[in-house]
C-alpha cells in the first residue's frame, strides 16, 4: 500500500549471500629450494545479508523498490598461503517493528522490535581450503583443494508493525488525525474523502511529566465494519495496534457523526474482538471527541450510560480537555509498563 513512495508495511525481498572463494592449488617455486612444498591458500568466506532495525526508517518502501539484495563473494586463495578476501556483507536498515518471515515456509525468523536488533537472513558460503591444508606424512604434495560453497538464498516476507505506546483507534472521522497533530508534531496524511487516514502515522508527545517525559502515539487508519475480515483497509492496519500498551478509543459526538456514538463504539470493539481477543482486552481509554456544545455533551453522556465507562470529553479544534487527556495517558502507560509486554 505504498502511496507517493511514503509508507509501505509489507515487502517481499530476495536475499543472496556471497559464494565462498575457492581454495588454491599451488606449489612453491623458488630458485634455491630443491623441493617446493604445497602453498595454496584458502579462499575467503562469502558475505552475509544482515537486517538491522533503526529508528531512522519508518517504511519498507526503500527495500521494496530494490526487490533483491546480494552480498559479495569471497575471493579465491593464492600461492604462498595467501587467504582470499572475505566477501562484503550487505547490511539493510529496516524500521523498528519489522517482522522477518521466510516467504515460502511462513515461519518467523526474527522480530526486530527494538533499535539495534539485527539478524543474519542469509549466511555467506564457506570458503574452500587450499592444497596446503591437505599435506600429511603420506601425502606431502597434495593436488587436492576445495571449491567454495554457495551462500544461502532466501525469499523473505517483511511485515511492519508500528511500535508505539498509545494507539489511536476509532471509526473514520473520529478525530484521530486532528488529535495527533494537536498533541505532537506529526502531520498525518488524510484522504480527500471522509473515509480515513491514508497511512498509519507516529508522533512523539512531550508530556511535561518527569516519570514519562515522552510518549509515542500511533494514529491508526479508521476502522470500518468487517475490517477484521479484510474489508476496507482491513487487518493489515489492525496489526499496527498489536504492540501498543494503551488504546485510545475515539468516538465522534458531534452533531453530524459518521455513526451514532454508541453504535460507533460497538462497531470498533467488535472489530477488535474479531481480530484478536487479546487485543480487545488491552487497556482502553474512551474519549468523546468534538464535544463543543450542549448536544455533544448529551451524546457523550448517552455514551457513558451505554458503555458503563466515563469518557474523557475533548475538542481538539478548540483545545478543550487535552491537558486532562495527557495526564490520563501518562498514568495509564505507567501502569501498563509494569505489566508484561503485549
Amino acid at each position: 500500500m505504498a502511496r507517493d513512495g511514503m509508507f509501505l508495511d509489507e515487502a517481499v525481498l530476495l536475499v543472496r549471500a556471497g559464494r565462498g572463494g575457492d581454495g588454491c592449488l599451488s606449489f612453491r617455486r623458488e630458485k634455491y629450494v630443491a623441493f617446493g612444498g604445497p602453498d595454496g591458500g584458502d579462499g575467503g568466506d562469502g558475505g552475509d545479508v544482515v537486517l538491522v532495525a533503526t529508528e531512522g526508517e519508518n517504511s519498507l518502501y526503500r527495500l521494496a523498490r530494490s526487490a533483491e539484495a546480494r552480498a559479495g563473494s569471497g575471493q579465491p586463495g593464492g600461492g604462498n598461503n595467501r587467504t582470499g578476501a572475505r566477501g562484503a556483507d550487505v547490511v539493510l536498515l529496516v524500521p523498528v517493528g519489522t517482522q522477518v518471515r521466510d516467504a515460502d515456509r511462513h515461519n518467523l525468523l526474527a522480530d526486530l522490535d527494538a533499535a539495534g536488533k539485527r539478524v543474519v537472513v542469509a549466511e555467506g558460503g564457506r570458503r574452500g581450503k587450499g592444497n596446503s591444508r591437505f599435506t600429511s606424512a603420506e601425502n606431502q604434495a597434495p593436488r587436492h583443494f576445495e571449491r567454495g560453497q554457495d551462500g544461502e538464498r532466501r525469499k523473505l516476507l517483511l511485515e511492519l508493525k508500528l511500535v508505539a505506546e498509545v494507539g489511536l483507534i476509532g471509526l473514520p472521522n473520529a478525530g484521530k488525525s486532528t488529535l495527533l497533530s494537536r498533541l505532537t508534531a506529526a502531520r498525518p496524511r488524510v484522504a480527500s474523502y471522509p473515509f480515513t487516514t491514508l497511512d498509519p502515522a507516529l508522533g512523539i508527545l512531550e508530556t511535561g511529566f518527569e516519570e514519562r517525559p515522552t510518549l509515542v502515539l500511533a494514529d491508526i487508519p479508521g476502522l470500518i465494519e468487517g475490517a477484521s475480515e479484510g474489508k476496507g483497509l482491513g487487518h493489515r492496519f489492525l496489526r499496527h495496534v498489536e504492540r501498543t500498551r494503551i488504546l485510545l478509543h475515539l468516538v465522534d459526538c458531534s452533531a453530524m457523526p459518521a455513526a451514532e456514538p454508541v453504535e460507533a463504539w460497538r462497531s470498533v470493539v467488535a472489530e477488535l474482538r474479531s481480530y484478536s481477543p487479546a487485543l480487545a482486552e488491552r487497556p482502553r481509554i474512551l474519549v468523546a471527541t468534538k464535544v463543543e456544545d450542549p448536544d455533544a455533551r448529551r451524546r457523550a453522556a448517552d455514551l457513558a450510560a451505554a458503555t458503563g465507562e466515563e469518557p474523557l470529553e475533548i475538542s481538539s479544534a478548540m483545545n478543550l480537555g487535552l491537558d486532562a487527556l495527557v495526564r490520563r495517558l501518562v498514568g495509564e502507560v505507567e501502569r501498563a509498563a509494569a505489566r508484561p509486554n503485549p
